[in-house]
């Protein structure tokens, strides 16, 4: 099994010249934050993800977390390792310093958590859930429940949770059946919830829940949900944990992956009630809880990025080392010499490089949107936001499934041996189309919410930029073969997006039949679209004689396999969607 070790190049490569992160820092007025603190907060993670949570990974997967009398134990190393997290500030990063955070950019935070979500997913979870819980408490929390809990969950002194799903209610939130009923300052809390991540451990001195129900008087449906904070440990006088709440885990899901992460079944209010309070106003839990929602789904897709990275260095390794060929001189070779192997591993990086730009490019969206100069130009940003993130949650974590299953493949019987570790890369990543949302219903908030709801204007924007690129591309003496291949993808994006917008409302499934379809073919055009403008920059630094000429050389040459490669799946992708619904919706109920 292969160490880990972050791709320390590609990521400052992409901030650098994609991102253009000391303009976007200058743009925030963040004057000491430059590409030199970046580079030192990316060394120092890179130490803590390979030095102590990558060593866990396999600890965490065979042996992981247990349920006994004081709640769920986790995993063995996992305290000591949080504790080393926590005292390095990390939790606080991008939190903002009125609550005792870093306040640095939410992209620095997103190039970090691919660190912790590579060395140890299951691990990273606890964090990034928090981090979604901070996010919505930060929104819509009261100031009294801002004061009590923020600057703890910032500190990492608690983490923090989210509580959707019900064993009758899963993606459809309308059937939730939780109550709230009111009691002075606070309410009661009766209910149960499944696969709540991380919902108990022992690594810090309490867990806050944030909990969808219902009150007296809801109105039925998804206007009639509210969300509120219930502590495991209610807080004494002095805001530090005090009584037990009467919110406890009952069993632990037996999991395909992940399984150093506890996900739990919650009860409340076996007794009583579990005291929670109100987040935001009345009936408005779902709109609140998307706050945490749409944070997290960036973050999932990030999981997709660094599970697939994880499984390209392992493969790599293994390709390098394993002896097969055998010369006529009766020498032997590794794999890596291979061609078909060779091309399972540019496969593997070139996706990974798509991925990570788009990633972190969708990352500092959200920056420019917190601070942008007026209210048109945040609305711009927060538009891309808007369009990129389902793209990002639910493209990056279909590549991981394909990505994974060629780390498998590159090992041959041995990738089926638990004991490579490849296989628990391809099982860790199996969840990820799943939680937060599944490819579906990414998909489908893409055609609807983000594209037809606005008559195409954000895709229209984005299909425009790409354009822009093709034309720099063209003006290439070096790149003009991939100006070709962009531009045809581009045509295949513009056709795709017509279909949508003519046919959409005389044909009451199609935007659901071709969603899915729709969306990965946007993704793998943005992906191209953002390999296009890597191989432009890496051109111009060897141009000027800048940078190391070996990793912009590779650079050049992945940009170019996925032009050549990947990128020309849009087309298939274009052909299922011109196909529309009429077979999808053709057969019986009966005959399937």
């Amino acid at each position: 099994m292969s160490d880990y070790t972050h791709p320390y190049r590609d990521t400052t490569f992409v901030l650098k010249e994609l991102v253009e992160f000391e303009a976007l820092c200058a743009s925030a007025h963040l004057d000491d934050v430059n590409d030199e603190l970046v580079s030192a907060i990316l060394a120092e993670a890179g130490r803590l993800g390979s030095g102590v949570l990558a060593p866990l990974n396999r600890i965490g997967d065979t042996q992981g977390s247990r349920l006994n009398e004081q709640g769920v134990q986790e995993a063995p190393g996992f305290a000591d390792a949080y504790h080393q997290f926590q005292a390095g500030g990390w939790p606080s990063l991008t939190a903002a310093e009125a609550w005792g955070g870093q306040n640095l950019p939410n992209v620095i935070g997103t190039a970090v958590s691919e660190i912790w979500h590579s060395a140890n997913m299951a691990f990273a979870l606890c964090p990034m859930l928090t981090q979604g819980s901070i996010e919505a408490i930060a929104h819509h929390g009261s100031p009294a429940l801002r004061e009590a809990y923020l600057s703890k969950l910032v500190s990492g002194e608690w983490t923090g949770t989210m509580n959707l799903t019900e064993p009758d209610a899963g993606s459809d939130l309308a059937a939730i059946k939780s109550r709230a009923i009111p009691q002075g300052d606070h309410y009661l809390i009766s209910g149960q919830k499944i696969f709540i991540t991380w919902g108990d451990h022992q690594m810090t001195d309490n867990v806050v829940h944030l909990v969808l129900a219902r009150l007296p008087d809801a109105p039925a449906g998804v206007k009639g949900i509210s969300l509120f904070l219930v502590p495991k440990f209610l807080l004494d006088a002095q805001g530090e944990p005090g009584a037990r709440n009467d919110a406890r885990c009952i069993s632990l899901e037996h999991k395909l992956g992940i399984h150093g992460s506890p996900t739990c079944v919650m009860s409340f209010g076996d007794n009583g009630g579990a005291i929670g309070y109100l987040v935001g106003e009345p009936h408005q839990g779902l709109a609140c809880m998307f706050t945490m929602m749409n944070h997290a789904r960036q973050s999932v897709g990030l999981q997709g990025l660094a599970i697939s990275e994880r499984a390209y260095q392992q493969a790599r390794q293994y390709a390098k080392d394993r002896l097969q060929g055998t010369r006529k001189d009766g020498s032997r070779f590794s794999i890596i010499h291979f061609p078909d192997v060779r091309r399972m591993l540019l496969q593997m990086k070139s996706s990974i490089e798509a991925m990570r730009a788009l990633a972190l490019v969708a990352a500092a969206e959200v920056d420019r949107t917190a601070h942008a100069p007026d209210a048109e130009t945040a609305k711009v940003h927060q538009g891309r936001v808007d369009l990129l993130t389902p793209i990002v949650k639910g493209w990056l974590t279909e590549m991981a499934q394909e990505v994974t299953s060629l780390g498998v493949q590159i090992h041959g019987g041995m990738g089926f041996i638990e004991e490579t570790g490849a296989a628990q890369h391809y099982r860790d990543a199996r969840i990820l189309t799943i939680y937060e949302g599944t490819t579906g219903i990414q998909a489908l908030d893409l055609v609807g919410r983000k594209t037809l709801l606005n008559q195409g204007e954000l895709l229209t924007r984005l299909l425009d930029e790409i354009g822009e690129t093709v034309a720099q591309l063209q003006g290439s003496a070096t790149l003009v073969h991939q100006a070709k291949a962009l531009d045809d993808a581009l045509c295949a994006g513009r056709a795709a997006l017509r279909v949508l917008l003519d046919n959409a409302q005389n044909d009451a499934h199609l935007a659901g039949s071709i969603s899915v379809n729709f969306m990965m073919l946007f993704g793998y055009l943005s992906g191209g679209w953002l390999m296009a403008r890597s191989a432009l920059s890496a051109q111009a630094l060897l141009d000027s004689g800048n940078g190391d000429p070996q990793f912009l050389g590779a650079k050049l040459i992945t940009a170019n396999f996925y032009a050549e490669q990947l990128l020309p799946r849009v087309h298939a992708l274009l052909a299922a969607i011109g196909g529309g619904s009429k077979s999808i919706m053709a057969l019986d109920d009966e005959q399937f």
